[in-house]
């Protein structure tokens, strides 16, 4: 589904990418309830929706050039991978199944961004070098999902964790939909005087380029409906004469 020869995408692409981007929205916040909990489908349903506006906004009405997007892009990716490096090391899955009492293994973590990530980050860059509407989407879901939404990292430190909470030491537990999940950390800040969650030290990597990203679609779109308004204003200034 490309745009245009005008550089605009006709109502019904539009509609297809719309519907395939909701699709994609529901299956992975199923998914996520389904081996997890509720946890990502917040997380997901969240940054999901505000992706859905701002791409509905800007880059599906009119696809940028890969000039534009591609690099604000492939550095959030970039930052994305060296935080999750930081993020695996520390065990943020375990602590992020005691801090919501939900089943993320390590297993899970390394499915959903060692593996099924990259093949959408690749597949997005590609869509955004030849100007696909739904490569869009995606774009925005890692801009503001990895990206901006990485400033929670600085808030789960503070929040009382659902499993054993006054419990410094890692514990075993059944978490989520009755798994049995082994050496699940405590990162309470009550508890152990540290102010520190999983991958925290990083997040800050990938919400840079992901809100120079944003800024650049705001940018973009602003610019090209002044230049749909300039270009109906004079139609109907050629037409009053």
């Amino acid at each position: 589904m490309r745009e245009s020869e005008s550089g605009h995408v006709r109502s019904s692409v539009r509609a297809n990418s719309m519907a395939l981007a909701a699709i994609f929205l529901v299956v992975a916040m199923l998914a996520g309830y389904r081996y997890i909990g509720w946890a990502p489908v917040i997380i997901v349903g969240g940054s999901g929706t505000a992706a859905f506006v701002l791409w509905s906004l800007t880059y599906l009405r009119h696809p940028l050039s890969p000039e534009i997007v591609l690099p604000a892009f492939l550095l959030t990716v970039a930052a994305l991978e060296v935080h999750m490096i930081e993020e695996y090391l520390t065990g943020f899955g375990p602590a992020m199944s005691r801090l919501f009492n939900i089943s993320w293994s390590e297993r899970s973590f390394l499915t959903v961004f060692a593996f099924v990530g990259p093949i959408l980050y690749a597949l997005t860059a590609l869509g955004l070098f030849r100007r696909v509407p739904l490569a869009g989407f995606l774009m925005c879901f890692i801009f503001i999902g990895p990206g901006v939404a990485e400033f929670t990292h600085f808030i789960f430190p503070a929040l009382r964790p659902d499993v054993q909470p006054m419990i410094a030491t890692p514990v075993d537990a059944v978490v989520g939909h009755g798994q049995l999940m082994r050496n699940l950390p405590n990162f309470w800040v009550h508890v152990t005087g540290r102010y520190y969650f999983p991958g925290m030290y990083t997040a800050v990597l990938p919400m840079v380029p992901g809100i120079y990203g944003i800024r650049q679609l705001l940018i973009a779109a602003r610019q090209s409906r002044r230049s749909a308004e300039q270009i109906a204003s004079a139609i109907q200034s050629s037409g009053g004469r």
